[in-house]
C-alpha cells in the first residue's frame, strides 16, 4: 500500500478510516469568503511575506501563520470552557443521573478548556525559537547583498573600462567581504539546525504532554458514562433511584490526581522504531527491520505493562522440566559484499 513520507504527495488513507468510514465534512467548513481562516488571518498571512530580507522572507511567513496558530487554540480553549459552564447548566433540570454526570463532565471539558490554554504558552516557545532562526536569516542577507553589489561592480568595470585601477580595490573589498559572507553562512548553518531541533523539541514535548492528558481525561469520561441507565423503559414504569454519586465523584479525583501525577517519565505512549541504529567503529549501521526481541529496551514495552503480575516470580512446579537454556548459534559466513 501506498504511504505518505512527504507533505508534497497525496496522503494515503489510514486503518482507522478504512475500518470505518470518516463523516462528511463539517458544514463550519463552508461558506467562507477569505478561504478557511478568517480575515484577519488571511491579511496577516498574505503581508507577512511581503517585507523584510528575502532570505528570511519565507520563515516570517511560518512564524506569523503560527501565531495565528496560537490565536485560533486561545479561541478554541475560551469556547470550550463556555461549552462546559452551558453543558451544565442544561444538565441541572435533568434526571438524577442526567443532572450529575452531565455536571462531572462539564468539568472534564472545562479542564480539557485548560490544557489547550496552558498548550499555548508551551507552544510559543516554539514559535519564539523558529523567530530566532528569521533573525539571524535577516542579519545575514545584508553580507550577501554586499557580495552580490561589489561583484556587479567589477563586472560592470570590466566591461566599460578593462584597465580602469578601481578594479583592484574593489576586488579585495570582494575578498573582504567574501570572508565576511563565510562567517555569517557557517554561523547560520550551524545555528539553523540548533534552533530548529530545539523548536520541534518543544512543541513535540508539548504535544505529548498535551495529547497523553487528553487521552486521560477521555478515558475517565467513558467511564462516568458507564454510570448511566440507558435501559428503555415502558411508559408508566419507574426508573431505579440514581447511586453513583460517590462513584461519579471519585472518578473525577482520580483524573485529578493522574492529571498532577504525569510526567514524561511514566508516559503511556511509546514510539515503536522499525529501524535499529547500532552504533558501530567507523560509523553507524542501519537495518530495516529489527532482531527478534529489540527494538524495546530503549522505548519499553507496552505490552509488559498491561499484562497481570500474578506469574511473576513462580518457579517451575516439581516434575517439570526447566526451560531449556539457548543453543549456541553457530557462526555463519558472512554474505558477500555487494557490487557497487
Amino acid at each position: 500500500m501506498h504511504r505518505t513520507y512527504s507533505m508534497r504527495n497525496s496522503r494515503a488513507p489510514t486503518a482507522q478510516q478504512l475500518a470505518t468510514p470518516p463523516p462528511p465534512p463539517s458544514s463550519t467548513k463552508s461558506g467562507r469568503f477569505f478561504g478557511k481562516g478568517s480575515l484577519g488571518e488571511f491579511f496577516r498571512r498574505t503581508t507577512a511575506g511581503s517585507f523584510g530580507p528575502d532570505l528570511a522572507r519565507k520563515l516570517a511567513q511560518l512564524v506569523k501563520m503560527e501565531k495565528n496558530v496560537m490565536r485560533s487554540i486561545e479561541l478554541v480553549s475560551r469556547e470550550r470552557r463556555e461549552v462546559a459552564k452551558q453543558l451544565s447548566l442544561w444538565g441541572e433540570e435533568c434526571d438524577d443521573d442526567v443532572s450529575d454526570i452531565t455536571d462531572k463532565l462539564g468539568v472534564l471539558v472545562y479542564e480539557v478548556g485548560e490544557l489547550e490554554d496552558q498548550f499555548i504558552d508551551r507552544y510559543d516557545q516554539y514559535r519564539v525559537t523558529m523567530k530566532s532562526i528569521r533573525n539571524i536569516e535577516a542579519s545575514v542577507q545584508p553580507s550577501r547583498d554586499r557580495k552580490q553589489k561589489i561583484t556587479d561592480q567589477i563586472a560592470q568595470l570590466k566591461y566599460k573600462d578593462p584597465n580602469s585601477p578601481k578594479i583592484v580595490v574593489l576586488e579585495q573589498e570582494l575578498v573582504r567581504a567574501e570572508a565576511e559572507s563565510l562567517v555569517a553562512e557557517a554561523q547560520l548553518s550551524n545555528i539553523t539546525r540548533e534552533k530548529l531541533k530545539a523548536a520541534f523539541a518543544y512543541q513535540f514535548d508539548a504535544l505529548r504532554e498535551h495529547s497523553e492528558k487528553l487521552a486521560m481525561i477521555a478515558n475517565y469520561g467513558l467511564s462516568l458514562l458507564d454510570l448511566i441507565d440507558d435501559q428503555a423503559v415502558t411508559p408508566g414504569e419507574t426508573r431505579p433511584a440514581y447511586d453513583g454519586y460517590e462513584a461519579s465523584k471519585q472518578i473525577i479525583i482520580d483524573c485529578e490526581n493522574a492529571l498532577a501525577n504525569w510526567t514524561f517519565e511514566n508516559a503511556a505512549v511509546k514510539p515503536s522504531l522499525s529501524i535499529r541504529r547500532a552504533q558501530r567503529e567507523g560509523g553507524f549501521e542501519l537495518e530495516d527491520e529489527p532482531l527478534q526481541g529489540e527494538g524495546t529496551e530503549e522505548w519499553g514495552e507496552q505490552e509488559k505493562i498491561t499484562e497481570p503480575t500474578a506469574a511473576w516470580g513462580e518457579q517451575p512446579k516439581a516434575g517439570e522440566p526447566a526451560e531449556a537454556s539457548e543453543a549456541p548459534v553457530e557462526d555463519k559466513p558472512a554474505a558477500p559484499a555487494m557490487a557497487a
